[in-house]
């Protein structure tokens, strides 16, 4: 029992010691790269979502601008 006892303290104290972080500062260029983005063509996305708002009657529901009576 103290030897599962010490395994796991030695375990959780493992966890706490500093370490490098993923992206180094000369790798982060590579995330700024537009192909990383999740939606490759803005306009197409703002189309869609247009598009969607219209059918599912969700105006501003993704964060657009607007009123809830409908009044833009």
């Amino acid at each position: 029992m103290k030897a599962l006892t010490l395994a796991l303290m030695l375990l959780l104290l493992a966890g706490c010691t500093p370490i490098e972080p993923w992206v180094k500062p000369y790798e982060r260029n590579f995330l700024a790269d537009p192909i990383m983005r999740l939606d490759r063509d803005p306009i197409a996305t703002a189309y869609l979502n247009h598009v969607f708002e219209a059918r599912e009657g969700a105006r501003g529901a993704l964060g657009g601008d607007g009123g809830g009576c409908g009044c833009n």
